[in-house]
């Protein structure tokens, strides 16, 4: 016959090793150059908020639901006088609608925060997509090109507009902003803005082909009246980072 207080332990130990492996997966990104959890931008902050959101929200839900799991497991019997039918409606459809609602309403006004809405048009940034490399155009600075080095003011918004020349890739500054794809032949618009000067990474986020994993580009912040003259020299000197 089984030993329930072993059982018991069995079942503390697993729950124990769960948690510990769940905290580390959650953890594993909140640190590191490519990190969405060490947001430097508001964009960056609002979709980190979402996630720590969303993640105490799971954590609720689970709990409630490990609770009728516990209930179950050390008393048999217990619910047995709750038909069937009321068991789906409060536990597949009320429990979960508490706590979900409220996320997909949060979700929502997170979600509309991080859209380029009209108003005053911030400076613009064209982001050219091509295997495997990166050009960025300056058009508020004569048209000035970089190659793989993305140069921006620190505290302004900057609207990046991003396009391909051959196939679909992903623009992406994780420490900023979410991504958003290069479609050849369209452009699509990511308005991004970084808290501090600093030198930050970017990626393509979209399988394009062999070299996909080495798509990558610098980011370089500058103070807003180091700005103009660090695109100048960068343009003139052909900077090239990888």
């Amino acid at each position: 016959m089984r030993d329930p207080a072993n059982h018991h332990s069995f079942l503390r130990v697993a729950v124990q090793a769960g948690l510990t492996a769940g905290l580390s997966a959650a953890l594993s990104g909140c640190a590191g150059p490519l990190s969405t959890l060490a947001p430097s931008g508001p964009a960056a902050a609002s979709i980190a908020g979402l996630w720590w959101v969303m993640l105490a929200g799971s954590a609720v839900l689970f709990a409630l639901v490990f609770v009728l799991f516990v209930m179950v497991i050390r008393r048999p019997g217990w619910g047995s006088g709750v038909s069937p039918a009321r068991w789906i409606v409060l536990g597949g459809l009320v429990l979960p609608a508490v706590i979900l609602i409220p996320l997909i309403c949060y979700a929502l006004f997170a979600g509309e925060r991080l859209l380029p809405l009209p108003g005053h048009a911030p400076a613009r940034i064209d982001a050219i997509a091509k295997q495997w490399s990166w050009t960025f155009r300056y058009p508020d600075q004569g048209g000035m090109e970089t190659q793989n080095v993305l140069h921006l003011p620190a505290g302004t918004p900057v609207d990046i507009v991003v396009t391909s020349e051959d196939v679909v890739h992903a623009f992406w500054i994780p420490r900023f902003a979410g991504k958003i794809d290069a479609i050849p032949g369209h452009a699509t618009r990511l308005r991004v803005q970084a808290n501090q000067p600093g030198q930050y990474e970017g990626l393509c986020n979209q399988f394009c082909g062999l070299g996909h994993a080495g798509m990558h580009f610098t980011v370089i912040v500058d103070r807003p009246e180091d700005f103009s003259a660090a695109v100048k020299e960068a343009a003139a000197t052909g900077e090239v980072k990888k």
